[in-house]
């Protein structure tokens, strides 16, 4: 997947653990782990949000596109008319 999610490196920024950043935002530490790791398919935007808050800091510190990994196309649901020829 194109998109990193450096939720790491904000963490040793701010000399916090997984646990902690767990339970200020609100997710348990499982599905913090999940997208800390890059497994995630989808995040919330309240999620980011929160994660932002208590982090201090801009969605674009915790997330960044990398090229080089082919990102999935996504057709179903769009008409034909939304479709490049």
């Amino acid at each position: 997947m194109p998109i990193v999610v450096d939720i790491d490196v904000m963490l040793a920024r701010r000399k916090m653990s997984v646990g902690e950043l767990a339970d200020r935002v609100g997710i348990t530490p499982a599905n913090l782990a999940v997208l800390k790791n890059g497994r995630a398919k989808a995040v919330r935007f309240t999620t980011l949000a929160a994660l932002c808050e208590v982090l201090e800091c801009q969605p674009g510190d915790l997330l960044r596109w990398e090229p080089g990994t082919p990102a999935r196309t996504v057709t179903s649901g769009t008409s034909s008319a939304d479709r490049d020829t």
